[in-house]
């Protein structure tokens, strides 16, 4: 069934006559007369009852307008939701941010993006950012977070920063001697991890490897500011992204660069290449690409 038949013959019958429908579509009569008689034929059964100048409803024509009302209601309301949705005036953006990184960069971008589009909830899920990849790939999440490289070629990617790891030690250890460390040096140090669903995770223990031994984790977390409370607590040592040790406090804390292997936290965000991307997704990505131009990845907000 055409809704343009349905639209017609509707309008007939709330204009009680062909011409006034005619005039009110701004279209010929004759195009609204065979339009409604296609319809009657594609239904298999009379409409209108055509008397002279006068219509009326058949028992059918009177079950096709009551429904054909509702059902062109039904279609201006959803065009008018997808008008607002087209205008981010309503909506749902679901996101996903490692605890780490939401404190350290987006914090003031989710600010930013709830000021200007208020309409737009945000259901935001932390995680590891392998396991928000999973979620992306799944459908659950549109947008998120994770450390590149990402090894899902379904996957784009636009990333927003780049630092560097650090070793997170306790003020006045001997370790803050150093100008950098090498992670062969922590060889029989306890360490304080990242949780198995974090991909700096699976970088740190690969390095440990390449320089020959077992990392002895002391303990994991996925909990930035609880691994430095261990760390001051000389549970073991840490390694956390520059940005975040620069939030720490200089009385409790020292840290110093990674130096071989230099291991690189860069952040991006990902979703799904070849599917949809909502209006709402595109205007926050529009705006991570404002705040953190390429040219600035590691730098604050402005």
């Amino acid at each position: 069934m055409e809704i343009r038949s349905l639209r017609y013959f509707v309008e007939v019958v709330r204009q009680r006559g062909f011409t006034r429908a005619a005039e009110a579509m701004h279209v010929t009569q004759p195009a609204i007369s065979k339009m409604i008689r296609a319809l009657e034929t594609e239904l298999g059964q009379p409409l209108l009852i055509r008397s002279g100048r006068t219509i009326a409803l058949t028992d059918a024509g009177r079950v096709v307008f009551e429904h054909g009302q509702r059902l062109l209601a039904g279609i201006g309301l959803m065009h008018d939701e997808l008008d607002a949705l087209g205008a981010l005036q309503h909506g749902e953006l679901r996101l996903g941010f490692p605890p780490m990184v939401g404190v350290a960069f987006l914090a003031p971008l989710v600010q930013e993006f709830r000021a200007r589009y208020p309409g737009i909830s945000l259901a935001v899920s932390e995680d590891g950012a392998l396991s928000l990849e999973d979620g992306v790939l799944s459908g659950a999440i549109e947008l998120a977070v994770t450390v590149l490289p990402t090894s899902h070629s379904e996957l784009a990617a636009q990333e927003f920063a780049n630092a560097d790891l650090c070793l997170l030690a306790p003020a006045g250890t001997h370790w803050l001697d150093k100008p950098d460390v090498r992670i062969g040096e922590l060889n029989g140090e306890p360490l304080v991890l990242y949780t198995g669903g974090f991909a700096l995770a699976d970088r740190i223990l690969s390095a440990c490897r390449e320089a020959g031994f077992e990392a002895k984790i002391a303990a994991r977390s996925g909990q930035w500011d609880f691994m430095a409370e261990l760390v001051a607590a000389r549970v073991g040592l840490a390694f956390l992204p520059r940005p975040l040790c620069e939030r720490l406090s200089r009385e409790r804390f020292g840290w110093i660069p990674l130096s071989e292997p230099r291991i690189a936290w860069r952040l991006a965000f990902v979703w799904l290449r070849d599917g949809y991307l909502s209006h709402a997704a595109r205007a926050f990505l529009d705006m991570l690409k404002t705040n953190y131009p390429p040219s600035s990845t590691g730098k604050s907000p402005r």
